[in-house]
């Protein structure tokens, strides 16, 4: 099977060490109609200036919007590994570049278990035309080419690849296919998996690897200046579905005309293609507020938006994770919704944890912090539309405000949980009809 010819194309050699700022490199993924290329990253102004171009480099604003909006059109091609673990909490990196991925076209989730299935079926009843295959040459059948990226899609509790999944690693390298790695465990910093890249000239992206230290940003009170509401959305427990709930919110804020931004905290946000964020769980503690804060400056500085959406991670209440701490620190959110799982007995990946309530997990919120809990919104794992229905209409007779599940339920009760927060933003609905 042939490797794509390459193209510039939107993907960014993102890490933690470079912000993520639209076409500050230019990567080449396929263009089927050119036989002869090689692998390189290309300065944008070399792209837009070669010497036989006339533009002048006055039209640049205008050449870099027209490539970026052109490179929509080009986004790499993905498989997404998740063996055994699709629709599981441990797949959750998969679960959401099956759901949503501005960066990667995803075509195909390896899982052996649900072979021969549509994965928007299996996540949430609906088809999305990617399916689930056996393994990574049955993944193959389903390509006309070998695709740009191998995305390792699972986040066990360890953080760490098996002897099995290395192997895994090495072969999709070998078939020229670029690595894209969520884990703890740094691919570029072990030998092998760097040789290995080198041989096949290809590029690994550990999506969580921070700056050096000696680039880490200390909280500084510049939060302060960003004048527009910041929401996060935190939950009861890990895998809960606070990313999901998120992305959904922002996209329905955009939709009827409230500019809003998320920032994503997490390795799948970054993944799937948020601007702004950092991968908190691997910032040294001290720098956590200060890397979370500097992040929704930047983003409130270059995008000026009505309403920032700040993606939570684990739980407050947690004893094993310590990132929503640091998220309400370093954000100094105005409001927080919050993700629950009625069906959920047991924290994830801690047996011997039982879930906390809504209760108890927004007095500890609104004791910890200075904010208000405006909203929840449910997590339907282990649940009927019925007992789902049941819980909504319990909840909001015991909390007094708007109770939903972001999956299911309409969008629009998401958006008007946010204006009943902050009535000022409706201004912005009046605009937009």
């Amino acid at each position: 099977m042939p490797k794509r010819p390459l193209i510039p194309s939107n993907t960014l050699t993102y890490t933690q060490q470079s912000p993520p700022f639209p076409i500050t490199n230019l990567i080449f993924t396929a263009d089927p109609s050119n036989n002869n290329h090689s692998d390189h990253t290309l300065d944008p102004k070399q792209f837009l200036f070669p010497e036989n171009n006339s533009s002048s480099k006055s039209e640049l604003p205008y050449l870099l919007q027209a490539v970026a909006e052109a490179q929509i059109l080009r986004r790499p091609s993905a498989i997404v590994y998740c063996e055994s673990n699709f629709g599981k909490v441990d797949g959750k990196t998969a679960n959401g570049l099956s759901r949503h991925s501005e960066t990667y076209k995803i075509e195909s989730i390896i899982d052996s278990d649900k072979a021969g299935r549509d994965a928007g079926m299996e996540l949430d009843g609906k088809l999305n035309g990617i399916p689930i295959c056996h393994d990574l040459a049955d993944s193959l059948t389903r390509s006309d080419c070998i695709p740009d990226f191998y995305i390792f899609g699972m986040a066990p509790s360890s953080g760490m690849l098996s002897t099995h999944e290395r192997g895994l690693i090495f072969e999709a390298m070998a078939l020229g296919m670029n690595i894209v790695n969520g884990l703890h465990e740094f691919l570029n910093d072990d030998a092998e998996m760097l040789a290995a890249s080198q041989l096949n000239k290809v590029q690994i992206l550990d999506i969580r690897k921070p700056r050096a230290k000696k680039d880490l940003r200390l909280f500084s009170g510049a939060i302060k200046a960003v004048t527009c509401p910041r929401i996060a959305v935190l939950g009861t427990d890990g895998a809960i579905g606070k990313r999901t709930t998120a992305t959904i919110l922002t996209r329905a804020l955009n939709d009827q005309g409230i500019k809003a931004i998320l920032i994503s905290t997490g390795q799948t946000g970054l993944i799937q293609g948020s601007r702004y964020g950092v991968a908190l769980d691997a910032i040294p503690s001290q720098f956590c507020s200060g890397e979370m804060e500097a992040s929704i400056v930047e983003a409130f500085t270059n995008e000026q938006p009505d309403v920032i959406i700040i993606e939570g991670q684990g739980a407050l209440s947690h004893p094993a994770y310590l990132s929503s701490s640091f998220i309400l620190r370093g954000s100094q959110a105005n409001a927080v919704v919050l993700q629950h799982a009625p069906g959920r007995k047991q924290r994830c990946d801690f047996e011997n944890e039982p879930m906390p309530t809504p209760a108890s997990e927004i007095n500890l919120i609104q004791t910890f912090a200075n904010t208000k809990v405006i909203g929840m919104t449910l997590n339907h794992e282990f649940m009927s539309d019925q007992a789902m229905d049941d819980a909504i209409t319990d909840y909001e007779k015991e909390f007094n405000f708007t109770v939903t599940d972001a999956l299911t339920r309409p969008a629009q009760h998401l958006v008007d949980m946010v204006l009943n927060a902050f009535p000022e933003l409706e201004e912005k609905l009046a605009v937009a009809v």
